[in-house]
């Protein structure tokens, strides 16, 4: 990423990728080390992960079209697993960036993974504080900045709504401020009137 950390943004990575080394679990991507590196007048983190070589949900999408309701029945099931196992940390893990782009697929067994922990953060305090992730995955509460890791079990639905569906959420909107509108309006919500039962 490009994005430029200050002392403490790269104190608290460095802390936080210490804990992500420990979370083992059959559903997580396994985060193995990071190290710093410094090119032409910039410092670069570079991040060593299980190598996912099948693609992810939102590739397996655009090939396939569909999921059959057995397959995703289970892979829901394992995703649910995955959080659970993150939410459960002391203190919990919350992802912040889950969607189908971030869940990969194992070749060898066809299960899935949930990977890219990036964005993830530690619960230090009863709520976070601070939007960031895929606006169209973002739990309404994020955009107040004042959330919890129930915002991923939200991600989670939509999520579920795009692998039922092969639709991305709020395909329907131009930019995130139209998605802001339709998140955070109680009135209209989320709402899908197709079926999906393709």
């Amino acid at each position: 990423q490009n994005s430029k950390l200050n002392r403490t943004e790269r104190q608290r990575f460095r802390e936080e990728a210490e804990l992500l080394k420990d979370l083992q679990h059959p559903n997580i991507v396994r985060f193995f080390d990071y190290w710093e590196v410094t090119g032409k007048n910039k410092k670069y983190i570079v991040l060593v992960t299980e190598l996912m070589t099948s693609g992810t949900l939102k590739t397996y999408l655009k090939r396939f079209k569909t999921i059959k309701p057995k397959i995703m029945k289970s892979w829901c099931r394992q995703i649910l697993k995955g959080l659970h196992f993150l939410h459960t940390r002391s203190p919990p893990v919350i992802h912040r960036d889950l969607k189908c782009d971030n869940i990969f697929i194992t070749g060898t067994t066809g299960s899935v993974k949930i990977g890219d922990l990036g964005l993830a953060t530690l619960k230090n305090k009863s709520f976070v504080k601070s939007v960031i992730g895929t606006p169209e995955f973002m739990a309404p509460e994020m955009y107040e900045e004042h959330y919890d890791e129930s915002v991923d079990v939200y991600a989670f639905g939509m999520c579920l709504l795009e692998m039922a569906t092969s639709e991305y959420p709020y395909s329907e909107c131009q930019n995130a401020a139209q998605i802001y509108r339709r998140v955070t309006s109680v009135s209209t919500g989320l709402c899908y009137f197709g079926s999906i039962d393709k």
